[in-house]
């Protein structure tokens, strides 16, 4: 038994979703990590509680206020329905509000730590070759940092991959918009459907570890080349 039209859709969908949602977190988040990584201010942990808040909080309760706050109740459904829009909640845009929110500290934090790796005299000495800040960024800290961009987009996409509550409570169970591969697996579990789960849970298996087989050898590439 091979894979059916809808699970080959929910895997599209689900790939389109990590795929921006990991490209929206290397977006927003590497300002953030370089901030954390490089700020003085004693408060920071309050902002590095946030970032890691959802490796802690159960993924129903990050889907329940996101429904709520996208919902055409909460304040943000709320607005858009005001503006002539339709609400966030059970939408593909909704899910990957949710995916961005519930994958942060997977791409942030390994972005963080690379930045904070680098220390201060790389930074300095391109400094004194007169380097302006955004020089001493892209051309001294971001290619320095590679390995851990590397890592944070891989988990960032894998992570999004396997989300199941969030993606539920936010998006449902709309085949074709919002259907991913957890949630069709979900489905033909329910419906005593093994084979067709082990085939989806199989193949999800077998993709997660090679990718992280290539995050494990070319970070280990990274270590060869500089050491």
């Amino acid at each position: 038994m091979s894979l059916t039209d809808a699970d080959l859709t929910a895997l599209l969908v689900t790939l389109k979703l990590a795929a921006i949602s990991t490209f929206i977190l290397l977006l927003v988040g590497t300002p953030i990590a370089w901030w954390l990584a490089r700020t003085r201010w004693r408060f920071k942990f309050l902002i590095e509680a946030v970032v890691a808040l959802p490796l802690v909080l159960p993924p129903t309760v990050l889907g329940f206020y996101l429904l709520v706050t996208l919902g055409p109740h909460g304040p943000v459904g709320g607005l858009m329905e005001t503006l002539g829009g339709r609400p966030l909640a059970f939408t593909f845009s909704g899910l990957v509000i949710g995916s961005v929110l519930y994958s942060m500290p997977f791409v942030i934090q390994p972005v963080q730590n690379a930045f904070s790796a680098i220390g201060n005299r790389p930074l300095e000495v391109a400094a004194t070759l007169r380097a302006s800040p955004l020089d001493r960024f892209f051309t001294v800290a971001v290619p320095l940092a590679a390995p851990g961009f590397l890592t944070a987009a891989v988990l960032g996409f894998a992570h999004t991959l396997g989300e199941f509550g969030v993606v539920l409570m936010i998006g449902g169970n709309i085949p074709g918009e919002t259907q991913v591969v957890s949630i069709a697996i979900y489905d033909h579990v329910e419906a005593l459907e093994y084979s067709q789960a082990h085939w989806i849970s199989g193949g999800l298996l077998l993709f997660s570890f090679v990718l992280l087989m290539a995050v494990y050898a070319l970070n280990r590439r990274f270590a060869v080349v500089k050491a």
